[in-house]
């Protein structure tokens, strides 16, 4: 979800630059809302909410309204950015919490959590192997987070319905920081719009959304608003941790450490372990020591490691993960996870899932060294993608005659400069928002963090979640506002419906204990 191509499938985006069509010449974008009225039962407690489908226009940074028309300096690029948000109806909502819900890409649209976790209605799919094509089924959702907060799923700019325009608007809206401020516009004026400054107020974002999650408190802190909490579903905050090709990056070994554990869960789950350990949460206990301790001071010693030492390595990763010693040793004991989903069930020519390795597929080229596509990704996106275009249009009564952008091709383009607390200017390196939320963190002590991740997800590999918080530079006493929540599955944790069971009792749990409103 960075240097090779594999990545960007994974995140659930095309490669590509951005044309000039998919932009408007002139910025002449309006705001527009409309409104339908629903129910969902949550655990056979009804709840009727009002849900509103629309746009806001933010614009780029640097954008003052008060210029006069003919202030050429005065940057013309905005976004209309597509959301729909649901209020429960029969309370009142000046000071019931609020939650902004993104999925990330960079690139991707809100369908995944909005359709597959925390709307009022759910696409059923399979859980671990192909969902057969149309017709597909939408279900009552009973783990709608509408029980615990109202919600608002929000597409990042230029995807669903939104579209951006103006001059430079590629430049000012598709970037870590231009994402981050373009998101700040977002919720204050949201805020203003329907009169929610009083809600305690909350963010959940997935995979790069959780980049735009920890990104957030700090910019919104300088609008004068705190936050209550901010949900993280499989997070990566430092863009230095992902297992790219070790021949693109060497001396580069930190990726590999905090990816073992996952290909060991990964392994373990297809019964690829020899003498397989009957409990998982004890073995990768044992993987997580073996990977900061062994592992971790062989790979840092590089040429100087000795023949033997090699061989005693790989046969405690072959041990952990199941893969031929002869692959360890000509991949110098350094896994890529897309080699790794290649080489686990070659004998049978399958490739494992990317965002979520309980998943598999037909190998599509057995001689190739990684593979070539996510089995999950190619599983359950048709299910999503015709479930939403229906229930928008359907039932939300939006969008009859446009185009729904699900994806859009902006990961080889991306700005990913980030300037982050105390720099003078957007560094030139991989993207690290630890900084911004440890700043956020303690200029809001009261704020709160929860950390989500699956074990059997190879795109951000959940102990490098818990690796890069316990390197989040806050004092002592604030560690204890983290939390952190594994689950049975894989990057969209919820596709895995026990596992969607526990995430939500656990969200719920965290909003009803930060929402303060037992304070009143």
């Amino acid at each position: 979800m960075k240097h090779v191509i594999l990545v960007a499938m994974v995140l659930g985006i095309c490669i590509g630059t951005v044309r000039a069509a998919d932009t408007i010449p002139k910025p002449d974008f309006k705001s527009t809302t409309v409104t339908s009225v629903g129910s969902v039962s949550v655990h056979g407690t009804r709840i009727a909410y009002r849900a509103v489908a629309g746009t806001l226009v933010v614009h780029a940074r640097g954008w003052n309204p008060e210029a006069a028309p003919t202030d050429k300096k005065n940057p013309t690029a905005e976004a209309s950015m597509f959301y729909v948000a649901y209020f429960k109806r029969g309370v009142p909502a000046a000071d019931r919490p609020i939650t902004f819900v993104f999925n990330g890409g960079p690139g991707s649209s809100t369908i995944w959590l909005h359709m597959g976790a925390f709307g009022p209605v759910r696409v059923l799919t399979a859980d671990h192997s192909h969902t057969a094509p149309a017709p597909y089924r939408v279900v009552n959702n009973d783990y709608s987070l509408l029980s615990a907060s109202d919600l608002v799923f929000v597409d990042a700019p230029g995807t669903g319905f939104g579209r951006i325009g103006g001059k430079d608007a590629v430049k000012s809206f598709y970037g870590v920081d231009q994402d981050i401020h373009a998101f700040a516009v977002f919720v204050r004026q949201f805020l203003s719009t329907y009169n929610r400054w009083n809600s305690p107020k909350y963010l959940l974002g997935e995979s790069y959304g959780t980049m735009r999650a920890a990104g957030l408190p700090l910019a919104l802190q300088h609008e004068d608003i705190d936050l209550n909490g901010v949900m993280l579903l499989s997070d990566i905050l430092d863009w230095d941790l992902m297992p790219d090709n070790p021949k693109l990056n060497p001396s580069v070994d930190l990726p590999y450490v905090v990816a073992l554990p996952s290909y060991a869960a990964t392994a373990w789950y297809h019964h690829e372990i020899p003498g397989p350990p009957q409990h998982l949460l004890a073995f990768l206990h044992k993987v997580e020591h073996f990977a900061i301790t062994k592992y971790t001071l062989a790979l840092m010693r590089g040429d100087r490691l000795t023949s033997a030492q090699r061989q005693a390595i790989a046969g405690q990763l072959h041990a952990d993960t199941g893969l031929p010693l002869a692959y360890l040793l000509k991949s110098d004991l350094r896994i890529q996870y897309g080699a790794f989903q290649k080489q686990l069930l070659s004998a049978d020519e399958l490739t494992t899932g990317t965002l979520d390795t309980r998943f598999t597929g037909p190998t599509l080229n057995p001689l190739g060294e990684v593979s070539e596509y996510d089995p999950q990704s190619a599983a359950i996106s048709s299910a999503y993608t015709a479930a939403f275009n229906t229930y928008v249009r359907r039932t939300l009564h939006y969008g009859l005659k446009q185009n729904y952008r699900v994806e859009i091709p902006v990961y080889s383009s991306w700005d990913y400069r980030h300037q982050p607390p105390g720099a003078t200017r957007p560094l030139i390196a991989l993207p690290n928002v630890l900084p911004d939320l440890a700043i956020a963190m303690k200029r809001n002590p009261d704020m709160k963090v929860m950390v989500n991740g699956g074990y059997f997800d190879i795109s951000t590999p959940f102990y490098e979640g818990w690796f890069e918080m316990h390197h989040l530079q806050i004092p002592p006493d604030l560690r204890g506002n983290i939390q952190y929540d594994y689950y049975r599955s894989g990057h969209m944790i919820y596709v895995h419906l026990p596992a969607l069971k526990q995430l939500y009792g656990n969200l719920v749990t965290f909003i009803r204990g930060t929402d303060n409103l037992q304070k009143r």
